[in-house]
């Protein structure tokens, strides 16, 4: 007789990980299914040289005590053996541009956010208090991003409806301080009167309460929620894949994979792509319409970063990240061509020890379409050694990584000459590793002018089948999290689960 789970859930990314949690600790038996041999999705870490890098999550927001991340992380029982450092409180993520000496700062505290943009915009203090005010606002519209239950969708519907440059333009006309409220946005991959106001607000406003980065990378947030599953008796079984779900009178019976495997469940979550999810089902009562509309929806873009190990003492370490744009409009580094690529960049520094003068890495990240790899999309490598794809994949790889550090080297000269060793990424690694179709790393793209055909519900039509992750409503860690709440919400009840959250903090 095979082996029969309260819960099981196809993926290991942060949502899955942080649902299995929540239910396992409620005493539900769970299974997490997980196609590759290390958890945790965009959690993932990788060591080059004895340095570790983060995959996807660079830095945090909202880990204070008492804000929205770290109640939940603080229910979900692994707050307090994270290991943090905070990022500069003057200066959390740094702006410039090509031509302009000036580095446009961003500092931590909302307070401290407007005297710090004031002194190099002194004429745009109001400007800079109204745009504040506004991003609270919009914030106070969403219940649960707040760990509060009620609200309803008219509530949300005036933050719906306004895009982030609409918006940024309507505060100020000074042009170099709407491109430098505008300049994180890689955070989020905007699109210029396109991106809803509130994607930026929810974001913007979690990193401006306070800033983290994770000392030897975000991968101890899934080896922390694996422990808490395992300690309440639930499962993770890797190197899985999940191919099919197999539905029988109404419901999914069980999960089966390449292999032939099954394994059976009364619920089921699923952590992977909305898409691919209804690919793995052939129900009929998932409606035509329905499939047709998440197939319609549009995967944001994906990235090329290169991790590079620098020579011991040789480049500083800056506790707070750079994004960089070759022209004054930060919105538009998404319409690069193969002739002006890239239009901008980030830089995140690592993080392996509470107080470093020198840097032991730094992690250099640019959009990159999965167009742009589209000639090596039947290949697929699981392993840390792409070399597999072709010489060409290699050659294109190594030209790209090429222009990016040039085009570092122009704002932060001797950067080539510390440069001990390099791996590189494309959207074809993000597919392999996360498992997006076309590598896409910020879920799915929001658009203001139909702000709910994007908010994917985490109930489907098949009772026993929920939906989790960053394609529900906000990607990121705190995104994810607070999705993983509304999914498991939908099993325990919300304002049970909240009534929990605020038992944590009482504990704290």
């Amino acid at each position: 007789m095979a082996e029969q789970h309260d819960v099981v859930i196809v993926g290991s990314g942060l949502g899955g990980l942080a649902c299995g949690t929540i239910l396992a600790k409620e005493g539900y038996k769970v299974c997490i299914l997980e196609k590759n041999k290390q958890i945790g999705g965009n959690l993932q870490t990788y060591v080059r040289d004895r340095v570790i890098f983060d995959s996807g999550v660079h830095y945090v927001g909202g880990l204070d005590k008492g804000q929205n991340l770290y109640q939940l992380f603080k229910y979900l029982g692994i707050m307090d053996k994270l290991k943090l450092r905070r990022l500069d409180l003057d200066v959390f993520d740094a702006i410039i541009f090509e031509g302009d000496p000036v580095v446009y700062k961003y500092a931590q505290g909302y307070e401290n956010f407007i005297k710090t943009l004031a002194t190099q915009f002194p004429d745009e203090e109001q400007a800079l208090r109204n745009y504040c005010s506004a991003i609270r606002e919009v914030c106070g519209k969403f219940p649960l991003y707040n760990l509060r239950s009620g609200g309803g969708l008219f509530e949300k519907m005036t933050a719906l409806e306004m895009d982030t440059k609409t918006f940024i333009e309507s505060i100020t006309s000074n042009k170099k301080l709407q491109n430098v409220l505008a300049g994180n946005n890689l955070l989020y991959a905007g699109v210029a009167y396109k991106t809803p106001f509130y994607v930026h607000a929810l974001i913007v406003n979690s990193y401006i309460e306070s800033s983290y980065r994770f000392i030897n990378g975000g991968s101890q947030i899934s080896k922390y929620l694996s422990k808490e599953i395992h300690a309440h008796h639930g499962k993770i079984v890797k190197r899985v894949r999940v191919t099919k779900l197999h539905e029988e009178g109404g419901e999914v019976a069980y999960a089966e994979t390449d292999k032939g495997d099954r394994y059976y469940g009364k619920l089921f979550i699923s952590n992977i792509h909305p898409s691919q999810t209804l690919d793995m089902l052939e129900s009929t009562i998932i409606k035509k319409a329905y499939r047709n509309r998440i197939k319609s929806l549009e995967n944001s873009i994906s990235t090329f970063y290169v991790n590079v190990v620098m020579k011991k003492n040789s480049f500083r370490h800056f506790n707070h990240n750079y994004y960089y744009f070759e022209q004054e409009d930060p919105w538009g580094v998404l319409n690069y061509t193969q002739e002006n690529w890239p239009l901008g960049f980030a830089l995140f520094f690592t993080t392996s020890a509470e107080d470093e003068q020198f840097t032991e890495g730094v992690t250099v990240m640019a959009y990159m379409r999965f167009d742009d790899v589209k000639k090596w999309e039947h290949t697929f490598n699981t392993v840390s050694d792409e070399s597999s794809r072709g010489e060409d994949y290699e050659a294109f790889k190594q030209e790209k990584a090429e222009v990016l550090f040039n085009m570092v080297e122009r704002r932060f000269p001797g950067f080539k000459s510390c440069i001990k060793s390099y791996t590189t990424a494309t959207p074809l690694s993000a597919r392999d590793y996360i498992g997006n179709e076309d590598g896409s790393l910020y879920g799915l793209t929001k658009d203001y002018r139909d702000p709910l055909k994007s908010f994917i519900s985490p109930r489907t039509k098949i009772p026993n089948l929920l939906l989790t992750g960053q394609n529900l409503n906000l990607h990121g860690v705190l995104g994810v999290t607070v999705s993983a709440v509304l999914t498991a919400s939908q099993i325990l009840g919300m304002d049970y689960i909240l009534d929990k959250v605020q038992d944590a903090q009482k504990d704290s």
